[in-house]
């Protein structure tokens, strides 16, 4: 919204109780990522902060729109996260004045303001972007090409800042006077292999011009799909237990369709706090007659694996559903004893998820999954779904 720009925003994580993201403007009065909201719930209100819960929706249909985009500015295209992406460059002549044409149709075409950085391996390019997002003088686009006219400026990154470099490497490496991103850059790939192995040997020879990390342009098939979201409030009843489970087997059922995939077993997680004076946590796992991806046979099967972990008298503060043994929907292994998902199973998902693309998430659903679910996430500071629901969209009078 233009009426945030400039202005200190927070967004909080599940049921509203971390900070998850924030503002440069938020950051400034003192707040830190990942601080519970309770500690610094009076200082947001003094100070006028913006606080929005997670809406994972509209975050998602903004991140596909925004991926999408950027692909069409190179040959090919690696979706790494939800807010960042990579792409080859291979025959572009003025790479900066290239970087600055991504960075306007994102902005043009999307509202999302956007930094990029550009090298000659992943690695490089992550650290360019981090630059970027650092200096003013570079307006959101950096060019790391002659690595020797660099050096002063790896000198003082930390290395901390090196894509794939997570705090405890960053320990490791600084009790060997490895502090900077020169540093890093510098050392003996041999010793860096034998010390840490060859995933930052690799990362050493990134940082020197060696492409060694590839676009993965065909993401690796998933071995398993969990939905799990800690519940509003503490939840006692079978009945809403049920509810919940339902709900995140037919979310895991529609992300395995998308897939083109189907299951062959499912999972139920159920959980007390682990604050509570007798916590409680199990699991059961219950295998499918056959590999399907029918959202009532899997809802059907977990409610089953319900009936083994539930215990009366204790207050659940969360659910999840595991989906197993994922394969290609196109290619099922046949069963002499059971005849497999039919065509009419197939359809039926078609239907369910074509009314559901239509006409909104949740349209047409399983009964078990219930209505009222008062035992849903807590968000209290949800933005409007924009983009993805037609109540929702902004009306302009003229």
């Amino acid at each position: 919204m233009p009426s945030l720009r400039g202005k200190p925003i927070i967004v909080l994580s599940n049921n509203d109780g971390t900070i998850v993201t924030l503002t440069a403007a938020a950051k400034a009065l003192g707040i830190k990522k990942f601080s519970p909201y309770f500690e610094v719930k009076v200082l947001v209100e003094k100070m006028g902060v913006q606080v929005f819960s997670s809406n994972y929706e509209l975050y998602g249909d903004i991140s596909n729109k925004l991926m999408t985009l950027i692909s069409t500015f190179g040959d090919e295209a690696e979706v790494y996260s939800c807010d960042e992406s990579f792409i080859s460059l291979n025959g572009i002549e003025n790479l900066k004045e290239h970087g600055q044409s991504i960075k306007k149709a994102c902005w043009v075409q999307q509202r999302v303001p956007v930094c990029v950085g550009i090298s000659h391996s992943k690695t490089l390019a992550k650290l360019a972007n981090h630059i970027a997002k650092k200096s003013k003088k570079l307006n959101g686009v950096c060019l790391i090409d002659d690595l020797d006219t660099w050096k002063t400026v790896f000198s003082k990154i930390p290395v901390g800042e090196v894509w794939g470099i997570g705090k405890r490497l960053e320990e490791r490496l600084s009790l060997m006077g490895v502090t900077s991103v020169l540093d890093l850059q510098v050392q003996p790939t041999k010793m860096i292999r034998e010390l840490f192995g060859v995933v930052v040997e690799r990362t050493v020879r990134e940082l020197r011009g060696e492409r060694c990390f590839n676009l993965e342009i065909q993401p690796p098939a998933k071995k398993q799909i969990i939905c799990s979201r800690s519940f509003g409030r503490r939840v006692t009843h079978k009945t809403e237990i049920n509810q919940s489970v339902a709900t995140y087997a037919s979310s895991a059922a529609l992300k395995l369709r998308n897939k083109k995939s189907v299951c062959e077993a499912v999972q139920v997680g159920i959980e007390t706090s682990r604050f509570d004076k007798t916590p409680y946590r199990a699991a059961y796992t219950v295998q499918l007659p056959y590999a399907t991806n029918d959202t009532r046979i899997i809802v059907s099967h977990a409610q089953q694996a319900v009936d083994r972990v539930f215990r009366e008298g204790l207050n659940y503060s969360k659910t999840s559903v595991m989906l197993m043994g994922i394969s290609n929907g196109n290619i099922v292994q046949g069963d002499l004893f059971h005849r497999g998902q039919n065509s009419k199973s197939v359809e039926m998902m078609k239907c369910l998820d074509s009314v559901n693309k239509r006409y909104g998430s949740n349209t047409a659903h399983i009964a078990s999954q219930g209505i009222e679910n008062k035992w849903a996430m807590s968000r209290k500071y949800l933005s409007p779904a924009y983009t993805t629901r037609l109540s929702d969209i902004p009306i302009i009078k003229m």
